[in-house]
């Protein structure tokens, strides 16, 4: 056995003796008595500012199976058995370092902090790498002694031991963090998070730091970072994140009103659906928010209500705005679906569990409020099938597109899946309620804690008190969203409903019917509307305009429209584009002179001498008249008293 000690503070610290003879030849022999034991005598050398110490431990007796019991006696916490037994083992063999340093930690538990510094440096003494040892007596020069700059100088000696070991590094950190010293603790938390980057514990430590500072959003960034690195083992820094990551957002929200975000995706939406979208307070609505769209209320607008002094409020608001978002953009397709129960559906519902209402009569249930109860669980379940689906998709796209939100968005959810496990874990829920609805809603509410788990990485599964096969269906249905995320279509989301209704047995309660509006042509009024809102079709992908343009036209020969007269305007609106004012103006007086008797539709060869080569016939010349006079001289446009404004306003929209 090789023992080196490089003489420098911390070996001071060991052997006082050192201090007292810049030779070091008249301290050998205390050294060599330290470190001689079982007729061993070590060889020492002191030189180069080190002191190095030579040992046969050939002889040295094996005493692993009582080191065994006496660290097993200390996991337990009996050390009045295990600290005489670790005595023991030092008495017949005290070169092992480990011997001295769990001794020094069963001191130290038992508040005998002395004892423990003790024992600790014998430990150093035998094994100056030691870094658990090393890291116990900086722990208890910070938090028993409060003297930080001893301590610093054990951690230190940690790092320099072994500049890699980010385990370490971090308990020196989260130590100096815990008593309060946020910059020293920072930089040890930082330096192991740049080790390994995965380490859920440095990444706690990295939450913790900026709780300290006051940084909510980034603790919280870090509290639901180090939740998604932690593994089965990771029980307490779970714990400690989760309950940072919960303190931060509220301390966020406590800042956070959230209408910048709001209004700006309400302003990107009401662009994109090209309708208005109002917000009003509600305190009647049954939830914090809802919105009304325009087509099932018969409105020119949508409708956002909201309760204003909920929690977390703005995160529902935009929930809801991204339910309009992704039905207009199924309409763009027209794939959008409407979720509709009939009465038949509904008397079937009541007919599979009639046997389970009559049971909850004979309990003692009311007739009346049994079939209330009956008739909630009817809407409920399909309020289930129908939305959760759905808020999959929108609760990842929130997370993904407005990071600000994030940490609302957790304590709304939070809220959200709480309640859902009380909604399927209530015995009086589970006692008068079928057991295959029971079963359907459990699922559905685990998938939603599976996306909150891979969102925010805090696992609330086990709360449901789900059998494995309730578990299993969750984990399918959820792996099933999956396939769908990252490269989900409009209107995919419907599939998932019909999926899942036939998975969990409820798809004969509701039907999914194609949305009847997008059947309706478009008018010219809304098509204009829509040129206006996005004239250079920003908002609009080609294929969902060129439909547009094509319901719209087929719409237009219904009412009356003359086409012929349309295309023949567009033809002018492109002739006069390169063309000056003046040559505009001139070409509108020869067409208006050489039909001073009026032009017949039925003739096909007229000519116009400002436009050389080329023969009109009726309908195209009377197009170019019009377009010339509303180009070079529109104040007087109206005197020509020709009945084409309407395809006027169409040739523009389709010029355009």
């Amino acid at each position: 056995m090789i023992i080196v000690h490089k003489i420098d503070d911390l070996a001071l610290d060991f052997f006082p003796e050192l201090k007292a003879d810049d030779n070091y030849e008249s301290l050998r022999q205390k050294i060599v008595e330290y470190y001689s034991y079982g007729g061993v005598v070590p060889r020492i050398t002191i030189g180069d500012g080190f002191v190095k110490i030579e040992i046969d431990n050939s002889p040295i007796i094996a005493q692993q199976a009582e080191f065994a019991k006496a660290t097993k006696l200390c996991e337990r916490s009996q050390f009045a058995e295990a600290i005489p037994l670790l005595r023991r083992l030092i008495a017949k063999n005290p070169a092992k370092s480990e011997y001295h340093r769990v001794l020094g930690q069963a001191y130290s538990v038992t508040g005998d902090q002395e004892s423990a510094m003790d024992c600790l440096i014998d430990a150093l003494k035998w094994d100056p790498t030691n870094n658990y040892a090393l890291l116990m007596m900086g722990n208890i020069f910070a938090r028993s002694k409060n003297d930080f700059l001893t301590a610093k100088k054990y951690y230190d000696k940690v790092v320099e031991n072994n500049p890699e070991d980010a385990t370490s590094i971090t308990k020196i950190g989260i130590s100096f963090l815990q008593a309060g010293l946020v910059k020293e603790g920072l930089d040890y938390v930082q330096k192991a998070h740049g080790i390994n980057p995965g380490y859920p514990d440095a990444i706690y430590g990295l939450a913790l730091a900026h709780d300290l500072l006051g940084d909510a959003k980034t603790a919280f960034g870090y509290a639901t970072a180090c939740l998604k690195k932690c593994q089965k083992d990771d029980g307490a820094v779970r714990q400690y994140a989760g309950e940072l990551a919960i303190a931060n957002a509220k301390k966020y929200l406590e800042g956070f009103s959230g209408e910048v975000c709001f209004k700006n995706y309400h302003d990107k939406v009401e662009r994109m659906c090209k309708r208005p979208i109002k917000v009003v307070e509600d305190a009647s609505i049954e939830t914090a928010a809802k919105i009304e769209y325009a087509e099932t209320y018969n409105r020119d607008y949508h409708l956002v209500k909201y309760k204003p002094d909920y929690i977390g409020v703005y995160h529902l608001m935009m929930h809801e705005l991204t339910h309009l978002h992704l039905a207009t953009e199924a309409r763009r397709k027209h794939c959008n679906m409407q979720f509709t129960s009939n009465t038949a559906q509904y008397d079937r519902f009541m007919s599979d569990f009639k046997g389970a209402m009559e049971a909850a009569v004979k309990a003692g249930i009311p007739q009346k409020s049994a079939e209330r109860y009956y008739d909630a669980l009817f809407d409920g379940m399909n309020t289930q099938i129908f939305n959760i689906p759905i808020d999959l998709f929108i609760e990842d796209r929130l997370f993904e597109d407005h990071e600000a939100l994030r940490p609302i968005q957790f304590l709304s959810l939070l809220g959200i899946i709480r309640n859902g496990v009380m909604s399927v874990t209530d015995k009086t829920v589970v006692q008068f309620s079928p057991a295959e609805l029971v079963r359907a809603s459990k699922v559905l509410n685990l998938v939603q804690a599976l996306l909150f788990k891979d969102l925010f990485g805090l696992d609330l599964i086990s709360e449901f008190n789900a059998s494995p096969a309730e578990r299993k269906q969750a984990d399918n249905l959820f792996a099933e969203f999956y396939e769908y995320r990252d490269d989900r279509e409009p209107g995919e989301e419907y599939e998932l409903i019909a999926h899942w209704g036939e998975d969990l047995k409820l798809s004969k309660y509701f039907s999914l019917v194609k949305e009847a509006t997008w059947d309706e042509p478009l008018t010219m009024d809304d098509a204009l509307s829509n040129l206006e809102a996005d004239p250079m079709g920003l908002d609009s992908d080609q294929e969902f305009k060129a439909e547009e343009m094509r319901r719209f036209l087929e719409n237009q020969k219904e009412i009356g429209v003359n086409m012929a007269v349309v295309g023949f305007m567009v033809e002018a609106l492109r002739f006069f584009e390169d063309k000056t004012a003046d040559e505009i103006k001139t070409i509108a007086v020869d067409i208006a002179m050489q039909g001073m008797h009026g032009y017949n539709p039925e003739k096909k060869d007229y000519r116009v001498g400002t436009i050389p080569g080329k023969v009109f016939s009726g309908y195209h010349i009377m197009a170019y008249f019009y377009v010339s006079w509303a180009l070079g001289m529109p104040e007087s446009l109206a005197q020509l008293k020709m009945p084409f404004d309407r395809e006027y306003k169409l040739a523009q929209m389709m010029y355009q």
